[in-house]
Parts: structure tokens; sequence; C-alpha cells
């Protein structure tokens, strides 16, 4: 029994010595509006998915004003306009 604890500690502790987990940051938010107390998520990467998440159930979408473009085309692509 004690070496089934030691066996199951030590899987623990490796299994918590990965990397931390990075969040995640997308361009556009889906502000829901159910009752005016609706939720919002920001994990969009085009208008046209945030648009399809919010059509028929009600809501809008905007631009996360926390997105911090990390390189790359979109990054680019809206940094020349």
């Amino acid at each position: 029994m004690r070496n089934l604890l030691l066996m199951l500690g030590i899987l623990v502790a490796v299994a918590g010595v990965g990397s931390p987990a990075a969040a995640q940051n997308y361009p556009w938010c889906a502000l829901y509006s159910a009752g005016g107390g609706g939720g919002e998520n920001c994990g969009f990467s085009t208008r046209e998915q945030c648009d399809a998440a919010v059509s028929g159930i009600g809501g809008f979408c905007q631009l996360n004003n926390l997105y911090v473009p990390s390189g790359g085309a979109y990054a680019a692509r809206h940094r020349a306009r």
C-alpha cells in the first residue's frame, strides 16, 4: 500500500512539472444580450466567426480592446492600415 501511494505521489509530481498554460488572445469579442445581463466571449479570430456565434441568439460583435497581436499575418495586415 505504501508503494502504491509513493507511486501515485511521484506520478502527481511529474504531471505538475509541465509548462504553464498561456492565455489565448483573440481580436473579436461576442457580447450576448440575454435580458441585459449577457456574457462575453473574446475567443474569435475573425468577425465572421463572431457573427456566426451571436446569430439567432442575440448580441453583437466588437473588437477586443485588450488584443495584442503576437506577430504573423494578422498583425502585419492590420498594422499597415
